[in-house]
């Protein structure tokens, strides 16, 4: 688990809302409610998201507190599955099968529906066969002091996370600014109110 153990790239949020008394419970369910599932049908091109655990993205119960809540921290990971096939060799592959389809019927153009099933026939094939790329991304919760953590850089995982965060919690999560590590607001104020300082001039 990078965000308990070294160094790391992380984005922080204050959490805009009231965590409830009792929220162990509660959040348990609401963990469990939207974790991550694996799929016991053939997964195709769609996106398969949620919650699993921070120490292993195959686990995605809930029950034991003490697999995901710290005293009051509160770490467990986002886990996004995804299936890609290589374009230029799907590609390939699919003009191979169109041109040998025009060849067997002395014909030089295939229609469109023809190629269309061509396609999707090949493509089903090869999704059977391949194994979704799995995207983790682990997420750090001070209950106390009310802001998150999340391991990430990416605007379009950051993006997501919120919006499954509010989906489980019902919490919505603001980007933290260097504005608000300031501890008070007359010093906030008095920074904003500043010149800018000339650096280039006399040195």
């Amino acid at each position: 688990m990078g965000i308990l153990s070294g160094a790391m790239s992380a984005k922080r949020f204050s959490i805009d809302g009231d965590i409830p008394d009792g929220f162990r419970e509660s959040w348990r369910a609401a963990l469990n409610e939207y974790a991550f599932i694996e799929s016991e049908l053939e997964q195709g091109k769609e996106e398969r998201e949620g919650w699993v655990l921070a120490h292993n993205l195959l686990e995605t119960s809930f029950e034991d507190f003490n697999q995901w809540l710290y005293n009051d921290i509160a770490v467990f990971s986002f886990r996004v599955d995804k299936k890609t096939l290589p374009a230029n060799l799907f590609r390939a592959t699919v003009q191979r099968e169109v041109a040998a389809w025009c060849e067997e019927r002395g014909v030089e153009r295939c229609p469109k529906s023809q190629k269309d099933e061509i396609k999707d026939r090949i493509e089903q094939m090869w999704l059977k066969r391949c194994l979704p790329r799995v995207q983790v991304t682990e997420v750090c919760i001070h209950l106390t002091e009310r802001w998150v953590l999340i391991h990430s850089q990416s605007n379009a995982t950051l993006e997501r996370i919120q919006k499954r965060f509010f989906q489980t919690f019902g919490l919505k999560l603001n980007p933290w600014t260097p504005v608000e590590w300031l501890d008070s607001d007359d010093t906030v104020e008095n920074l904003l109110s500043l010149s800018p300082i000339s650096i280039g001039e006399g040195m």
